[in-house]
C-alpha cells in the first residue's frame, strides 16, 4: 500500500498544477477562516458577501502564484527558500487585496468589495502559516510512507575490495546509520558468485532494473578508492537507468585517523565525474622559478586568480601580492590565509584600469612574476558592455604590461580563453587583442611575456554548474541555450596548476595552450545533474532550451583558423603557433582603439575591434550589422 502511494500518488499526480489548485483552495479557506476570526467565531456579517469576495481573492491568488512562482517547487525537496516564495506569494496576494478595497472604496464601484482591511491583514498572517504548513506536512507525509526503508535502507556496495569491506563494517556498526547491506558489485571474476562479510558479491552485468525492484534497493555505495574520473563516469553512466540514488565513499585522505562516518558518504558531484587525474606540482624547474619571489596576482579575488594565489603558497615564495576591486571577496581570500597561518601575503584593492595606482603598487613591491588574470568574462553582459570590456580587457592589460617593463618584471603571465580564438562575441574580442598586444612586447628584451588559454573551469562564478544547482533547488526548469551547444571544462585546481607549469617552461612569447580533454554537451550535463540529484526527467524537473544569448557559439574552439600547436614536455600543455604580426601596427591600432573607446561610441569600438581581429565575426547580437555593412562594403 505504501509502495503504491509513494510510485503512484506522490510521484505521477502531485505536479505543480495539483500544488497551484491546493493553494488556492487553502487561500479561499483561509479568508473564510479570517472573517470567523475577526468576529470571534460567530456568523455577525454578511456570508452572501462571500461568494464575491472568494472569487476576488482566487483570482488574486492566480496572479500572485504565476508571479511568484510558488507552485513549482518539489514539494519533498522543500527548504528555507521555498518557505521565503510562499510568504512574497502571500504578501502579494494581500496587497492585491488591499488595493482593490482601497480604490474601491475611492470610487465605490461593488460594496461588496468593501471587506475590512482587518480580515486582509487576519488573512495574509493565515495563509502564510497554512501554505507553509501544508508543505511541512506534504514533506512528512512523504517520509513517512518511505519509512519502511527509513529504518531499513537497503543498499548495494560497488567494489569488493578493502575500501568495500571497511564501507560496510561503518554501515553496521555506525549507530547513525540504519542500512542493510544486501551484497557487493564488483568486476573481479575471482570474486562474483562468493560471499564477504556473509553477503552475495555480484557482477555489473546483473544489476538491472528487474534486479534493483526485486531486492528493493535503494542506494548503490561506490566505495573504490583512487577511482580515476573517467572510471567514475563509466560506473554513474552503467547506473544512470536504474532507480537508484548513487554515492561515494570520501577519498582515503579525508578520513581522520583513518577512518570514516556513514555520513560522510555523499551523493556524486558532477564535479566528479568531470574532473580529471590531478596534476602532481613537482617540478624542480617551477619550485626554482617561484623560490623566493615576489609574485604580484591581478584579478586575485576571482575563481581562477584565487587559486593561483592559493597555490603559489605551496612553494617556497619570497611574497605574494593579491589585486582586486572585489573588496568582499579579496577579504575573503585574506582570511583564508590568515586561518591558515599563511603569512607574507598582502591584499590590495585596486583596479587595473587605473595606472597610477598600479605604478606605485609596483614600484613598492617590485614583482618578479605577475599573474594577470583581471578580467570581465561573462558573454552576454560584455556585449552589451563593450566600453567596460575594452577598458578592464584590453586597457587594463595594456597597463599591466606596459608597467612590467618599466619596473622590470621578470614574468608576465596572461590568463586567456578558448573564447579568443574565431570569437563570435565581444568579450571573446578583447581577450585576442589582449593577447595580441602581449605578442607585441614578447621581444622586449627584459620581461617574458607568457599567454595561457584554456576553456571553462567547473564552478567558477557565473559558471553553468552553479547554475544548475540553483535551478535544481529551486525545483526548475533548467535552462539551456541550444541542445547542441558544447562545452570544454576543467577543474578550478587543474587550471590553475597548468597555468603555473606553462608560466615556469615559458622563455617569452609563447600562446599556451591547454589539453581540455573532450567537449561536452550542456544538455547532458543538464540530465546528468538532475540524475545525481536523485530526481527524475522530465517526471520531477524539466530542461527549457532558452536560445543562445548574444555572441554565444554552438562550438568552442582552441586555435584559431591556420593554428597548429606544438608539444611540451609536459602532455598536456601545447605551444599554438600563431600567424606572425606587424608589432608597430597592431601597437598602433591597439592604442587608437583604447584611446576612441572614451567616445563610448559602442559601433565605433567594435569596428575598430573587428578592424584589429578580421576573424571576429559577431553572432546572435547586435553587431552583425556592422559585419554585414563591412561585407557589403568589401564587396562594392
Amino acid at each position: 500500500m505504501k509502495n503504491f502511494l509513494h510510485k503512484k500518488v506522490l510521484t505521477n499526480y502531485t505536479s505543480k498544477w495539483l500544488i497551484f489548485c491546493i493553494d488556492l483552495y487553502i487561500i479561499s479557506n483561509t479568508f473564510l477562516l479570517a472573517y470567523l476570526v475577526r468576529f470571534n467565531f460567530s456568523l455577525d456579517f454578511n456570508v452572501s458577501d462571500l461568494i464575491i469576495q472568494i472569487p476576488l481573492v482566487l483570482v488574486a491568488g492566480i496572479l500572485s502564484f504565476l508571479m511568484i512562482g510558488s507552485y513549482k517547487n518539489i514539494i519533498r525537496h522543500s527548504g528555507y527558500r521555498d518557505a521565503v516564495n510562499v510568504l512574497v506569494a502571500s504578501f502579494v496576494v494581500f496587497a492585491l487585496l488591499v488595493f482593490i478595497v482601497v480604490i474601491n472604496r475611492q470610487f465605490q464601484f461593488y460594496k461588496e468589495f468593501t471587506i475590512p482591511i482587518s480580515i486582509l491583514t487576519i488573512h495574509f498572517l493565515l495563509n502564510g502559516f497554512a501554505l507553509i504548513s501544508s508543505r511541512y506536512l506534504v514533506k512528512e507525509f512523504y517520509y513517512l510512507l518511505t519509512s519502511e526503508n527509513k529504518f531499513n535502507k537497503k543498499v548495494l556496495i560497488y567494489g569488493a575490495g578493502e575500501a568495500g569491506l571497511l564501507t560496510f563494517d561503518v554501515l553496521n556498526n555506525d549507530p547513525i546509520s540504519k542500512s542493510k547491506v544486501k551484497g557487493f558489485i564488483d568486476d573481479n571474476s575471482s570474486k562474483i558468485g562468493k560471499k564477504l562479510r556473509g553477503i552475495d558479491v555480484y557482477a555489473p552485468s546483473i544489476i538491472d532494473s528487474q534486479f534493483i525492484e526485486k531486492k528493493n534497493i535503494k542506494e548503490i555505495i561506490i566505495a573504490i578508492q583512487n577511482l580515476k574520473p573517467s572510471r567514475l563516469r563509466g560506473i554513474v553512466d552503467s547506473l544512470a537507468s536504474l532507480p537508484v540514488q548513487v554515492k561515494i565513499v570520501p577519498p582515503a585522505a579525508n578520513w581522520v585517523h583513518g577512518d570514516f562516518k556513514s555520513h560522510e558518504i555523499k551523493q556524486v558531484l558532477i564535479e566528479d565525474l568531470l574532473g580529471r587525474t590531478p596534476i602532481e606540482l613537482d617540478n624542480p624547474v617551477l619550485k626554482k622559478e617561484l623560490n623566493n619571489k615576489v609574485i604580484l596576482v591581478t584579478g586575485a579575488a576571482g575563481s581562477i586568480g584565487s587559486e593561483i594565489a592559493r597555490q603559489i603558497t605551496y612553494f617556497s615564495y619570497k611574497h605574494v601580492v593579491l589585486i582586486d576591486q572585489a573588496e568582499s571577496e579579496l577579504y575573503n581570500l585574506q582570511q583564508y590565509f590568515y586561518n591558515n597561518d599563511i603569512n607574507n601575503v598582502t591584499s590590495i584593492v585596486g583596479d587595473v584600469r587605473d595606472k597610477k595606482r598600479m605604478n606605485v603598487i609596483l614600484k613598492q613591491y617590485k614583482p618578479e612574476i605577475v599573474f594577470h588574470a583581471a578580467a570581465y568574462k561573462h558573454v552576454p553582459f560584455m556585449e552589451d558592455n563593450p566600453y567596460e570590456a575594452v577598458r578592464v580587457n584590453i586597457a587594463g592589460t595594456r597597463i599591466m604590461a606596459d608597467l612590467a617593463i618599466q619596473h622590470k618584471v621578470e614574468k608576465f603571465v596572461m590568463i586567456s580563453t578558448d573564447k579568443a580564438v574565431n570569437p563570435t562575441n565581444v568579450m571573446g574580442a578583447t581577450k585576442r587583442i589582449a593577447e595580441l598586444y602581449i605578442n607585441c612586447l614578447a621581444q622586449n628584451g627584459t620581461t617574458k611575456f607568457i599567454t595561457t588559454r584554456f576553456g571553462n573551469v567547473l564552478g567558477s562564478n557565473g559558471s553553468v554548474i552553479p547554475l544548475f544547482k540553483n535551478q535544481i533547488e529551486l525545483g526548475g526548469p533548467l535552462t539551456v541555450t541550444h541542445k547542441d551547444i558544447t562545452r570544454y571544462f576543467m577543474t578550478i585546481p587543474e587550471a590553475c596548476q597548468l597555468v603555473l607549469e606553462a608560466g615556469g617552461m615559458g622563455n617569452g612569447g609563447e600562446i599556451f595552450v591547454f589539453d581540455m580533454g573532450e567537449s561536452i554537451k550542456i544538455y547532458d550535463l543538464a540530465l546528468k545533474m538532475i540524475h545525481l540529484s536523485g530526481l527524475k526527467y522530465p517526471e520531477d524537473i524539466t530542461i527549457k532550451i532558452t536560445g543562445l544569448r548574444p555572441g554565444e557559439k554552438i562550438y568552442e574552439e582552441l586555435l584559431a583558423n591556420g593554428e597548429n600547436t606544438t608539444n611540451t614536455h609536459h602532455e598536456k600543455i601545447m605551444i599554438a603557433n600563431v600567424k606572425p604580426i606587424d608589432i608597430e601596427v597592431v601597437k598602433k591600432n591597439i592604442e587608437e582603439l583604447c584611446n576612441s573607446n572614451h567616445h563610448i561610441n559602442f559601433n565605433e569600438t567594435v569596428l575598430k575591434m573587428k578592424a584589429i581581429v578580421p576573424e571576429f565575426k559577431s553572432n546572435n547580437s547586435t553587431f552583425e550589422e556592422l559585419d554585414k555593412s563591412k561585407n557589403d562594403k568589401d564587396e562594392n
